[in-house]
């Protein structure tokens, strides 16, 4: 098994690792640590380089493949051996910007879940912006300007965010630990990582995060529209 870095330090940038298999039907290897995140959750992956004897082999993006975290490297590239030391860097201002999006996704949720008790049904994000989907109604840009207002209310208010890992049988204890309308949780896992925004958010997630909410910075809805009868999505930017 890897031993998954990001899941308890997301601001590692840089690892050593071992080699300890290679898959040739993807051009790909698997390493005993790294800070590689595979995507999940509408949160896309990581992109960086491994270095190996003095030779850089870069990492396409990372991706579960049968269960184990593959390094994908372009076609055409030749792979590390197995067995190999390498040092691994990710692309740093992509992951930055992945964790300032995603954690203002937990402010849009958790404001709107507080303020309203109303639940996500659908998101997903890229670098910088980001969209959710709630069980609205209905939506006017005076409501949308109160929800901006809250968000930015919480970047301001400076909130830890903190990571924790719990048995499934103690995470299924805490309040409304989901908040997506479907539990998206497999039964198949038994250890459940949460990230709580402290006073405000707590969740089930696997994705990376900044360590305070005063790192999102200024949030921008720049869009609002139906997508059912209570189904409204949300489109909001970050600067910068």
């Amino acid at each position: 098994m890897t031993n998954r870095i990001y899941q308890t330090d997301s601001y590692t940038k840089e690892f050593t690792a071992k080699v300890t298999e290679i898959l040739p039907e993807s051009n790909a290897v698997v390493l005993d640590q790294t800070t590689f995140y595979p995507g999940g959750g509408g949160q896309g992956y990581d992109s960086g380089v491994l270095v190996a004897d003095g030779v850089e082999f870069p990492v396409k993006r990372a991706k579960t493949v049968d269960g184990k975290l593959a390094h994908i490297i372009p076609a055409g590239h030749a792979l590390p051996q197995k067995g190999s030391e390498v040092t691994g860097r990710i692309d740093w201002e992509r992951r930055y910007q992945l964790m300032r999006t995603h954690t203002a996704m937990h402010i849009l949720c958790g404001r709107i879940f507080r303020d309203y008790g109303v639940l996500a049904t659908g998101s997903n994000m890229e670098p910088l912006k980001g969209r959710m989907d709630f069980e609205f109604e209905h939506l006017s840009g005076e409501f949308v300007q109160k929800i901006e207002e809250a968000m930015n209310e919480e970047v301001k208010a400076a909130r830890p965010v903190k990571v924790a890992i719990h048995t499934r049988e103690e995470a299924f204890k805490i309040p409304d630990l989901i908040r997506t309308k479907i539990n998206l949780l497999p039964a198949h896992i038994q250890e459940v990582r949460t990230v709580e925004l402290v006073g405000l958010d707590l969740q089930a997630d696997g994705g990376t995060h900044v360590n305070n909410t005063s790192e999102v910075g200024p949030v921008k809805i720049t869009e609002y529209k139906s997508k059912g009868k209570i189904n409204k999505r949300i489109y909001f930017a970050l600067e910068p």
